[in-house]
């Protein structure tokens, strides 16, 4: 489908998102300005975004904040100019190139904030599992599960797997960081992932136990 049947086929589409469409579809000086002015659009959004996001990161620095909003902006009109077909009018161009900025922002701060930082692949984070145990009743009981939990882990996962899930699941290290770190491929890492939690659960209710059934009750 070419960009101009894509404006004129987006359903709903109001006249300035056409209007956004038609420049980006352009030539020459009006598509360069559309393409500048988007542009500010985006690192305005962009800026806000990595802003609220490292208000929480006190080890960034103000320089590190523009850097991050240039580049944000930067990767999402790029993947804006690449996507435009895939507009269907159901919101406004804005609001709809507005989500690249702010997926890409996020995506970079998170990767900036583990930047130097080794990354937790092996079972230092057991004590996360501890949110498990939510009632004092039943202390005993989620004692044996988080024991149970420990050594399937490291008895039934293979090591890829173990780290996977150790830095995935409970350390939270984003999977692009770990995609870059391991030299693999999003898309491999949640695999490795799903293929560790099933494995987990099946040792599990090999032994009688379940973090689905345990955890059900809980929130009862």
């Amino acid at each position: 489908m070419t960009l101009v049947r894509a404006t004129s086929e987006a359903r709903g589409a109001d006249p300035t998102s056409d209007r956004w469409l038609e420049r980006l579809a352009g030539s020459g000086g009006e598509r360069d300005a559309a393409i500048e002015e988007l542009h500010g659009l985006l690192l305005r959004a962009a800026s806000f975004e990595v802003r609220r996001r490292c208000a929480a990161l006190p080890h960034l620095r103000g320089g590190d904040e523009d850097d991050l909003a240039q580049q944000s902006a930067d990767d999402a009109l790029v993947r804006i100019l690449g996507k435009l077909d895939d507009f269907r009018g159901e919101s406004r161009f804005t609001t709809w190139a507005y989500k690249f900025a702010l997926y890409e922002a996020a995506a970079l701060v998170r990767k900036r904030a583990w930047q130097g930082r080794e990354l937790p692949l092996e079972a230092e984070a057991w004590p996360q599992l501890a949110d498990l145990s939510p009632s004092p009743d039943r202390e005993a009981e989620t004692g044996d599960l988080l024991a149970a939990i420990k050594e399937e882990i490291s008895r039934s996962l293979s090591p890829h797997q173990r780290e996977v899930l150790v830095a995935l699941a409970l350390n939270e290290v984003p999977i692009d960081v770990l995609a870059e770190r391991l030299n693999t491929t999003r898309g491999a890492l949640y695999k490795a992932l799903h293929d560790a939690r099933q494995r987990l659960r099946e040792a599990l209710e090999e032994r009688g136990l379940s973090i689905t059934g345990h955890q059900a009750e809980e929130d009862r």
